[in-house]
C-alpha cells in the first residue's frame, strides 16, 4: 500500500468516526428528550393530567379557563336569578301580609260598627258649672244606643263650642260604651251696661250672655261696640278690648288695697278719664288714664279711711309726679 493510499484511508476513517460520533450524540439527545418526555408524562399522571405535549396542554389550559369563565358566568346568572326570585317571593309575601292585615282591619271595623257591644250606654260631662250637662249633651247631638264609632269628635266639639261659655272641649271614647265630654268654661267677670240690659263678658271680651240683671258683677259703662256687634259669642270691638286691658290693671291695683270687692261700676267711656264707683262707701273716684294706678289707688284708699261715712268724689286724676295732690269733695246732697 502506497503512502498516498494510506492517507486516503485515514481520511475516510476520520470521516466515518465523526459521522459515528454525530449519530451517537443524536441518539443520546433523542434518549434525553425521550427521558424528559417520560418524566413529563409521569408528572402529568401524578397530577391526573392527560398525556399531551406542551402545545396540547396549552390548548387544554385555555379550554379550562374558558370553561371556568363560563361556569362563573352561569353561577352569576343563577345568583342574579335567585335574587330576583327571592325578591319576587318577598314582594308577594309582603302584599299577602298587607291584604291579610287589611282584611283583619276591615273585619274589625265592620264588627265594631255593627256590634251592639259598642252602643253608647252613658254620656258623661266633666268640669261644667255654668252650662248644664243636659245643654251640653243636647248641643253634642249624641244619643244613647248610637254606635260609639259612628260620630266625628271634631264635629261634636264644634257644636258644643257654639255655646259662648264653652272655651274648649274634648271628647273621649271609653270603650266599649261610654262617651266623656270634658269642657273648659269661660268665666263671667264683668257685666256691660247696654240698652237697659247686661251683657256678661269675660276678661277676653267675649260676650257670654245677655241678661236682665248683673248677678252682682262689676258693671262696665260707656262701651263703644255697636249694637249689632253685642251678640252672644262675639267679642267687643278693638277699642273696647284695649280699655278692657286697662280695667284689668285698675282691678289689680285695687286688689292691693282690698278695694276690688267694693267697686261696683267702672266708667270706660273716656280712656283718659277712667272712674270707679264704690257703692258701699258712697264714693266715686276719678283716676285719669291707666298710668300710676298703684299710687292713685293708695291715695283713694287713704281718703276712704279718712272720710268714712261721707259720700262724695275723690280726684286722683292728676299727675302725681308733678306735685298733684289727691283730694276729696263731699257731696252736698242729703
Amino acid at each position: 500500500m502506497t503512502k498516498k493510499r494510506k492517507g486516503k484511508d485515514m481520511n475516510l476513517y476520520y470521516m466515518n468516526y465523526g459521522q459515528a460520533q454525530k449519530e451517537i450524540r443524536s441518539e443520546e439527545l433523542k434518549r434525553k428528550k425521550e427521558k424528559e418526555r417520560e418524566k413529563r408524562i409521569k408528572q402529568n399522571k401524578a397530577t391526573k393530567e392527560n398525556d399531551f405535549d406542551f402545545n396540547t396542554e396549552t390548548v387544554i389550559e385555555m379550554t379550562n379557563k374558558n370553561k371556568i369563565r363560563k361556569e362563573q358566568e352561569q353561577r352569576k346568572r343563577f345568583t342574579q336569578e335567585e335574587r330576583k326570585r327571592k325578591k319576587r317571593k318577598k314582594r308577594i309575601q309582603f302584599f299577602v301580609k298587607i291584604f291579610l292585615l287589611l282584611g283583619i282591619i276591615i273585619g274589625g271595623v265592620t264588627f265594631a260598627m255593627i256590634s251592639p257591644i259598642f252602643s253608647i250606654k252613658e254620656i258623661q260631662v266633666l268640669n261644667n258649672e255654668k252650662v248644664s250637662s243636659e245643654t251640653i249633651i243636647s248641643l253634642s247631638e249624641l244619643k244613647t244606643e248610637e254606635n260609639i264609632f259612628r260620630f266625628q269628635a271634631s264635629k261634636v266639639m264644634s257644636k258644643i263650642k257654639e255655646n259662648a261659655y264653652i272655651e274648649n272641649v274634648k271628647v273621649h271614647r271609653k270603650i266599649p260604651d261610654i262617651v266623656q265630654i270634658e269642657v273648659i268654661e269661660r268665666e263671667h267677670n264683668y257685666s256691660v251696661d247696654y240698652l237697659g240690659k247686661y251683657a256678661y263678658i269675660n276678661t277676653q271680651g267675649y260676650i257670654l250672655e245677655i241678661a236682665q240683671d248683673n248677678k252682682q258683677k262689676i258693671v262696665l259703662q260707656g262701651i263703644q261696640s255697636p249694637e249689632e256687634q253685642v251678640v252672644v259669642g262675639n267679642r267687643l270691638n278693638y277699642e273696647d278690648l284695649e280699655k278692657l286691658e286697662d280695667v284689668i290693671k285698675i282691678m289689680n291695683a285695687a286688689k292691693e288695697y282690698k278695694l276690688d270687692n267694693k267697686i261696683t261700676t267702672i266708667d270706660i267711656h273716656d280712656k283718659n278719664e277712667y272712674s270707679i264707683y264704690l257703692e258701699e262707701e258712697g264714693k266715686k273716684a276719678f283716676l285719669g288714664n291707666h298710668t300710676n294706678l298703684s299710687n292713685k289707688m293708695l291715695y283713694v284708699n287713704a281718703i276712704i279711711e279718712e272720710e268714712r261715712g261721707k259720700s262724695g268724689e275723690i280726684f286722683a286724676n292728676g299727675d302725681l309726679n308733678h306735685k298733684f295732690r289727691v283730694y276729696f269733695r263731699e257731696s252736698l246732697n242729703v
